[in-house]
């Protein structure tokens, strides 16, 4: 069961992570509409942590639930890719984050939703319609962002391009992954890619931003190597559970 509890717990870390980086524009946002565009999007991710860390203290068995999984794990212990604890920066780079990582998660969410594993497959066939619109409110605003002004076109372009490096994770598979493949339970990410560079591909040239060259890509996320962004999250995420243990409303 070991694999399937490192499996479930990478997505529920994928899920809470971006979540909250999302929240963090709650009282920041550039307009009211696009604050509550925003939260929603980070209530939709942590929504998915919720079902994913319940499924996976059952799965471990130790009696961890969704919040002790959540709030009372140190940086080492995440399982997150690295693209989704790097810092909102402004306006362009929030949404260059959330259009990568959106445009991996709606195919890989239609791919799990035919999982063996129930629960798996329920959690990812709600999520999908969710990262379709994730898809489609982050394509809209690089878009706008791209092709507007020469201010805005500079940033939506650096923000792709300091980005960019950290998109290769989200196609690896490693030892836990293949073997969860191969038993019909995880989905394969990557025949995923074509789809993904599809959607980049149209997105930037419509934005008239350039596609950063592949090169060197981050990785180390899911093995527990973070930026020392992921800390700085954590201090705010957990504060009040590690001030107040077991604290409930």
């Amino acid at each position: 069961m070991q694999p399937l509890f490192d499996y479930t717990l990478r997505l529920a870390d994928n899920a809470l992570v971006l979540g909250h980086r999302l929240s963090e524009w709650i009282g920041h946002a550039p307009v009211l509409e696009e604050e509550l565009a925003l939260g929603n999007m980070g209530l939709d991710l942590i929504g998915q942590a919720r079902s994913l860390y319940a499924y996976a203290g059952e799965i471990e068995g130790k009696g961890r639930d969704e919040d002790a999984l959540a709030y009372l794990r140190d940086a080492v212990s995440y399982r997150n890719i690295l693209l989704v604890e790097q810092p909102n920066g402004d306006f362009a780079a929030t949404m260059m984050r959330q259009l990568m990582y959106a445009a991996f998660a709606y195919p890989f969410t239609t791919a799990l939703a035919k999982s063996k594993d129930a629960t798996l497959a329920a959690v990812a066939a709600k999520a999908e319609k969710e990262m379709a619109y994730h898809v489609r409110h982050s394509a809209e605003w690089i878009i706008r962002l791209g092709d507007g002004t020469e201010e805005s076109h500079a940033r939506t372009q650096a923000a792709a391009d300091e980005l960019w490096p950290f998109v290769g994770e989200m196609f690896e598979v490693d030892g836990v992954e293949r073997e969860l493949i191969a038993a019909g339970i995880a989905a394969d990410p990557v025949p995923l890619k074509a789809e993904w560079e599809r959607t980049l591909t149209r997105v930037l040239d419509e934005a008239t931003i350039a596609r950063p060259r592949d090169g060197w890509m981050q990785t180390g996320g899911r093995a527990g190597r973070h930026t020392e962004h992921l800390g700085h999250l954590l201090a705010d995420l957990q504060y009040l559970q590690r001030a107040h243990p077991g604290a409930t409303w």
